[in-house]
């Protein structure tokens, strides 16, 4: 398993809750860090299929890398 680190540009609680609903449809580990605007997701499924998955929630993503 590769953790993946990503940039989500979330402010609040509701922007978590949208990036919890959209990880719980693809069946990853994940750790939200929302003070830093971080999600940490433990998967081996591609980058490109977790960028986009994040992306579903509209907010600005950018894939930081592997941990």
């Amino acid at each position: 398993m590769t953790t993946h680190e990503f940039f989500v540009d979330m402010t609040c609680e509701g922007c978590s809750g949208a990036v919890t609903r959209v990880l719980k449809k693809i069946d990853v580990k994940f750790d939200i860090d929302l003070p830093n605007k971080k999600v940490f997701i433990e998967s081996d499924k591609d980058k490109d299929v977790l960028l986009e998955t994040l992306k579903k929630t509209g907010k600005t993503v950018t894939y930081i890398g592997t941990k």
